[in-house]
């Protein structure tokens, strides 16, 4: 519920930006299939009004409500805030590793990176390796591994950016920090953690 907002605002401002999030190969095909920005919009727009029907046949309207919210983002800025702080004391400091995107590209990024590398990827990882090594040993494995390929997406395909041995470890870390907050928080603080992060670095 709380992350259907970011994500319509990225996928609306993408047009405006004229920039897609690595990550984000469901907005590229989908704007391929609309062919236009009018047929874009449109589907856009519908799946706005069928989100509102939905939560108001399902009584969930406090569910956007600013007590519920607020909390959220909140602990999510600290997160973001922490963040910065953290990253560059472990690559700078302790490994001796001598960054920097639109406010488009931090909502995408919040949205679409947590969905496929902690909802989808750390979660399924969870989900097998518990089964053969146990829940702690399972969530600190998948908690590394999704981190690392968190790390390394970051840096192949067409959109990827040349590799540093900086960049690269500071997304480990953070790729560590937003899986943590997702596993004991919820995936909604993660989101909103990486996308205050990411207005963060993009505005400072």
């Amino acid at each position: 519920m709380l992350i259907f907002p970011v994500l319509l605002a990225y996928e609306i401002g993408v047009l405006f930006a004229g920039r897609v999030n690595g990550a984000d190969v469901v907005t590229r095909a989908l704007f391929s299939i609309a062919g236009s920005r009018g047929a874009y919009l449109l589907v856009h727009a519908i799946i706005a009004l069928a989100f509102l029907v939905w939560i108001r046949r399902e009584k969930r309207w406090a569910t956007l409500s600013f007590d519920v919210a607020a909390p959220v983002v909140l602990e999510a800025a600290i997160y973001a805030l922490t963040l910065g702080a953290l990253g560059t004391l472990i690559v700078e400091k302790l490994l001796g590793l001598g960054v920097g995107a639109s406010i488009v590209s931090a909502l995408g990024a919040g949205v679409h990176e947590e969905l496929v590398f902690r909802l989808g990827l750390m979660a399924g990882m969870v989900a097998l390796l518990s089964r053969v090594v146990g829940m702690r040993v399972g969530v600190a494995l998948a908690l590394a591994g999704s981190s690392v390929l968190f790390a390394a997406a970051h840096h192949v395909g067409a959109h990827g950016e040349a590799f540093t041995a900086h960049a690269f470890a500071f997304r480990i870390v953070a790729g560590c920090v937003f899986g943590a907050i997702f596993w004991f928080r919820s995936l909604a603080h993660a989101v909103y953690a990486h996308v205050l992060y990411d207005v963060l670095v993009t505005t400072l």
